[in-house]
């Protein structure tokens, strides 16, 4: 009971369930009637039917074990198990019948603390984490827990995390009757790996999952976001070195330290959800980030710049740095997820002399990035994505009735007064690039904001 709470239990709900069921236990039969499974090394006199149980008859057999494997007990008479000279010592008889009971498989895989972690040296002991259903905590979880605190006196893990079962889309449990199952292989060959996995990542796994071809089409859909944002950027630093081109963070434009800000509140979000075993919040932040702070807004706004100015300028080689940082740190921390995307990333993208080219995971995962960036900025810079959200809500009017055919042929004159006419005469010079027009004007008005809408030239 001790041991248990030396545990985190995620959910925390685990630990009162594997509580319970500890203190009600009372026993433990260990033998099993079966014909198959690892023996119980013990052995009975042929005379008086005495059990000969004792360290140096445990001996032989663990090293006849580690020899030849378990299946030599029933290969092998009990002469030649045990040592030479062996005598009953209740009766003196020399001859010995084995044991036909087998281990209970708990105490078996319940042992699989010494068997493996304490056998390899690049293992620890306790285990950093144990991982199974929700069916373990009268299993393995138990049995693990039980076997370890009798011989080492403490608990084989740290931490203990459950997930639930696969079902389909009415809440049935696969099975073959009922050809509802879905093969992984099926998923793979469809969609590759790394949708499948990416499946397993969104999902809330601590309570029963859904699964169908209808939502692994919506996931592979969700998946080439963040392949297309990734493809993007790679499209545009083929030219970039960054030992030798990377602008200082704090020299780029304001509308890149906006977007290495936005960066490292997902790397924020991302480490902390990576630390709870949070896995959905990793993707859901990633893909929000992703849809919405890149292909929204910061890399369409980007295009002008990338596109057309000088490519050694200071403006292009600003852009080059923040969307370099950028997809350096969602490689990182994307590899646990999209194991080979990110490897193939990777291998395609510049990289700093520092870093170890031949694979992602031979890197650190990513850290927030220093800059000298406040509230206030990054405020400014949501008023001017909720205005840019406003204007093209008029220039898509203008685009469907063909006054225009697209935002570059828009003047836009936002007409305010007070606090927001002193807000856009702040950032006047980032709006143009934001709003992705030909010429905005600002007005004195009366009242907070008025958006006009013309073709440029009208």
């Amino acid at each position: 009971m001790d041991a248990i709470n030396t545990v985190e239990w995620i959910p925390a709900w685990g630990k009162e369930r594997i509580t319970s069921m500890v203190k009600d236990r009372k026993d433990w039969c260990i033998s099993r009637q079966r014909k198959w499974g690892v023996p119980i090394p013990i052995f009975y006199c042929a005379d008086c039917n005495k059990p000969y149980v004792n360290e140096e008859a445990m001996l032989a057999v663990a090293d006849l074990f580690a020899e030849e494997g378990s299946n030599a007990w029933f290969e092998k008479d009990a002469s030649e198990i045990l040592p030479e000279g062996i005598k009953c010592p209740e009766c003196g008889c020399d001859k010995f019948e084995k044991e036909k009971d087998i281990m209970d498989v708990w105490f078996d895989s319940g042992s699989s603390h010494t068997a493996v972690v304490k056998r390899r040296g690049y293992l620890k002991f306790p285990a950093d984490l144990y991982l199974e259903g929700n069916d373990q905590y009268r299993g393995w979880f138990q049995s693990s827990l039980l076997t370890s605190v009798a011989t080492e006196g403490v608990a084989p893990y740290k931490t203990v995390l459950t997930h639930g079962m696969i079902l389909d889309m009415e809440r049935r449990k696969m099975s073959k009757s009922l050809g509802n199952g879905i093969s992984p292989q099926e998923v793979i060959e469809q969609y590759g790996a790394d949708v499948l996995r990416l499946w397993v990542a969104s999902c809330d796994y601590q309570t029963d999952v859904n699964i169908s071809r209808e939502i692994l089409k919506q996931t592979s859909e969700s998946y080439r976001k963040i392949r297309n944002t990734a493809r993007y950027i790679l499209g545009n630093i083929s030219d970039f070195d960054p030992d030798k081109d990377m602008v200082a963070v704090n020299d780029i434009l304001p509308i890149d330290k906006w977007a290495i800000k936005t960066l490292n509140a997902l790397i924020e979000k991302v480490n902390n959800a990576y630390d709870k075993f949070e896995f959905h919040q990793v993707y859901h932040s990633v893909h929000n980030f992703c849809v919405v702070d890149m292909s929204n807004f910061y890399l369409d706004v980007l295009k002008d710049r990338l596109y057309t100015e000088k490519p050694d300028s200071v403006e292009r080689r600003s852009a080059q740095s923040a969307i370099y940082l950028i997809l350096d740190a969602m490689t990182r921390m994307l590899t646990p997820i999209l194991a080979y995307t990110s490897d193939e990333i990777w291998s395609f993208m510049p990289h700093k002399s520092s870093d170890n080219t031949e694979n992602v995971l031979f890197n650190d995962m990513p850290e927030a990035i220093d800059i000298d960036v406040d509230d206030s900025f990054m405020a400014d810079w949501s008023k001017i994505s909720d205005l840019r959200d406003n204007v093209k809500k008029e220039i898509e009017v203008l685009v469907k009735d063909k006054t225009i055919k697209g935002s570059l042929e828009a003047k836009v004159t936002l007409t305010a007064s007070g606090e927001y006419l002193e807000f856009l005469n702040k950032v006047a010079d980032e709006i143009k690039p934001a709003l992705i027009v030909s010429d905005v004007e600002i007005k004195e008005g009366t009242g907070e904001l008025e958006i006009l809408v013309m073709l440029e030239y009208q």
